[in-house]
């Protein structure tokens, strides 16, 4: 399915929440006919004390597997897509759907099947109003017998079922398995779902739509309106994704990222806003900037760390000290971010949920198992990551964050650039997190 000007454009909750959304959506398709294929979401929010259909859903399979009366959350679920429907001035006839819906719930509720309806309404009645085809993710999204999704076999479901379509919506967030049972993805699949859609139908672009117009540099409730990222590539998302940035479903980047689309998150509010490019290197997600090099792409980080140092004297020279110690941690399912060391110690870096009510057996097995001078585990810590790529060969940035946390009077507790050329990692107390990242920032940025 080759078109040299396809986009699948994917909008989240907030923009499906009611019917001057709706309104907006139709608006951002009309504009370009490129926009061929749409994934929705379930309505979000329409204000900070709404709440989102799927946690009405979830309330709902709650109440019915609890044997307590779920009419009145029901009914209020279908006069949120009824509402919509009279919003926007349309017949929308879903009382069949409706009635399905009700009947599973009075049986045996499949907990997927039933979270997965506020798409498959939503998408219907996007579908409805635009007067386009609809497309069940149930046909075309496909699980394996390990609740997995099968790449390979959606792809060739998606081209199957498109083929012949010119347009078509279609409901993320869940599929079925090869026997038609509805499997849902975690919370936030329907980033997924337009991913995979984008990869079936060869598409040349992925609109990520959602309320803010792009990424942020940092975390804005640190720092007061940071800076939105023009261009960032798929491996810097991954690292500012697992350092703690909001961006989107981590697992949503690798499909278009092995096939390399270029995403693009934009806001529904201000479709004129250019928003983010995320591309496969970040000299083609900038595509015509000349500055590319000059660029840092966002810091982000975490509380809840703590770091266990291990001490030997001659520890440089025994083969597999660092081996047996790891042993350790990995035999009580513990696994470790980072790994600083020096020529007679190293530090490991744990998460600290990790280690609760294991520390004092932690410290006599590592002892033992490496006759360690001293084992001692500190808490506190906080992780920042600066990422850039090609961060490595630059000197002017190193320089900036150590100007920066100098002038804040903001002790370093630990550095790690490893082989990564695309970070630089600084420990801090967790006490002088927010300010280290203020004072980062203000310098890099």
């Amino acid at each position: 399915m080759t078109d040299n000007n396809l986009i699948v454009a994917k909008f989240g909750g907030s923009s499906m929440a009611s019917a001057e959304q709706f309104r907006k959506v139709k608006k951002i398709l009309d504009s370009n006919p490129a926009r061929r294929f749409v994934v929705v979401s379930a309505p979000g929010k329409r204000n900070d004390t709404d709440i989102k259909v799927t946690d009405m859903l979830i309330e709902c399979h709650r109440a019915a597997t609890r044997g307590e009366n779920f009419i009145p959350i029901f009914n209020a679920i279908c006069e949120r897509f009824n509402a919509i429907a009279e919003g926007l001035g349309i017949t929308f006839d879903a009382s069949y759907d409706f009635l399905n819906l009700k009947l599973h719930l009075s049986t045996y509720p499949d907990y997927n099947y039933v979270v997965s309806r506020g798409e498959y309404f939503n998408a219907k009645l996007l579908a409805t109003y635009l007067d386009l085809p609809f497309v069940d993710a149930k046909n075309i999204i496909i699980f394996d017998d390990n609740g997995h999704c099968d790449e390979p076999s959606t792809y060739i479901a998606i081209r199957e079922a498109l083929k012949d379509k010119s347009r078509a919506i279609i409901p993320g967030f869940y599929g079925a398995t090869r026997e038609g049972r509805i499997k849902t993805f975690s919370r936030g699949g329907s980033d997924l779902s337009g991913s995979l859609v984008a990869v079936g139908t060869e598409a040349t672009l992925y609109e990520n739509w959602t309320d803010v117009s792009g990424m942020k540099a940092t975390d804005p409730r640190i720092v007061e309106n940071p800076k939105t990222i023009d261009f960032i590539s798929y491996k810097e998302l991954r690292e500012l994704s697992y350092m703690g940035a909001n961006v989107m479903h981590e697992a949503a980047v690798f499909p278009v990222r092995q096939a390399k689309i270029p995403m693009n998150i934009k806001n529904t509010n201000s479709p004129l806003d250019a928003g983010t490019i995320i591309g496969s290197s970040h000299r083609l997600a900038c595509l015509q900037h000349e500055q590319c090099e000059e660029r840092i792409a966002g810091i982000a980080g975490k509380i809840g760390f703590s770091s266990i140092l291990v001490e030997k004297h001659m520890m440089n020279v025994e083969v597999g000290f660092i081996y047996r110690a790891l042993e350790v941690l990995s035999s009580r399912g513990i696994s470790f971010e980072h790994l600083p060391s020096g020529i007679d110690t190293i530090s490991i870096i744990v998460a600290t949920k990790a280690i609760e009510n294991q520390e004092t057996n932690i410290i006599e097995e590592i002892k033992k198992a490496t006759k360690a001078d001293s084992v001692e585990i500190r808490h506190g810590l906080s992780l920042i990551c600066v990422v850039a790529e090609h961060i490595s060969t630059r000197h002017d940035i190193p320089q900036k964050i150590f100007a920066g946390l100098a002038k804040a009077q903001i002790k370093v507790k630990m550095i790690d650039q490893g082989a990564s050329s695309l970070n630089i990692i600084i420990g801090v107390a967790e006490e002088d997190y927010e300010t280290a990242i203020r004072a980062i920032y203000k310098e890099v940025f």
